[in-house]
């Protein structure tokens, strides 16, 4: 077994799927380079990220699958599940070895794995959309904070983009530690300790009054129906949410 490291980066993982065919592996593992993993007889390899070598697989993806295979392809990546670079790994070469467009093929494992765990990833991304509550900070700036399940962050760039078009707003992944910043003009990505920088202490706004506001009003306590509730709105999303805050 041989293993090649990666920086964890989408581009990465192709690059290193790329390295696996040129160097004629047919026994190996793919591994983000924290994860640590070993091996007792095999080579142990870093790889290091190269774009069009990552793009020549990518193209090669587009050209054998469907707009929406790939997309669940990358949805699978920004899952992180444990060992997904092996089912990912297993997808490709099942795909550059057929002839035909197989990523509908669910029989096979790797394709089933895929379309399984970008369907959970999807739901998260659809739950984030439409949970992220803004409270405005002193420099006006519209904060929100979440910890999605998956990395979902690059996902919700064109949906808010789009929404808040006219404010300037930062959405923050407390448990992977980098963000989206909008200006008014593009989009970027934010890493400690720039969040600091971007940051005032909150505002007296009563932004997030409005939320609770729109919540009670809208709220019928004689249809009440909490077990329905909890299946559309989980518990662990509502510290998130303004409406749920005393």
């Amino acid at each position: 077994m041989n293993i090649l490291y990666y920086d964890g980066s989408f581009e990465g993982f192709l690059t290193a799927v790329f390295e696996s065919y040129a160097r004629k592996w047919h026994d190996v593992r793919i591994c983000k380079a924290q994860s640590g993993a070993s091996t007792l007889f095999g080579e142990v390899s870093p790889v290091v990220t190269d774009v069009p070598k990552a793009m020549r697989v990518w193209n090669g993806l587009k050209t054998r699958t469907s707009e929406a295979a790939c997309r669940l392809f990358y949805y699978n990546y920004l899952s992180e599940m444990p060992n997904s670079e092996d089912w990912m790994l297993e997808y490709v070469r099942y795909v550059f070895a057929s002839e035909g467009d197989v990523s509908s093929d669910f029989s096979h494992s790797a394709v089933s794995s895929i379309a399984r765990t970008a369907k959970s990833v999807g739901r998260e991304k659809h739950r984030m959309e439409a949970f992220v509550r803004f409270e405005l900070t002193a420099d006006q700036v519209y904060y929100a904070a979440i910890e999605p399940d998956f990395n979902v962050l690059p996902l919700l760039i064109k949906h808010f983009k789009s929404r808040y078009a006219d404010q300037r707003w930062i959405i923050w992944d407390k448990k992977r530690h980098y963000g989206l910043r909008y200006d008014l003009d593009k989009v970027e990505l934010i890493y400690e300790p720039e969040i600091s920088d971007a940051m005032g202490e909150p505002s007296q706004s009563d932004y997030s009054q409005l939320w609770k506001t729109y919540f009670k009003s809208t709220n019928i306590v004689e249809r009440r129906n909490m077990k329905l509730h909890l299946q559309h709105v989980p518990l662990r999303y509502w510290k998130y949410l303004s409406e749920k805050q005393p």
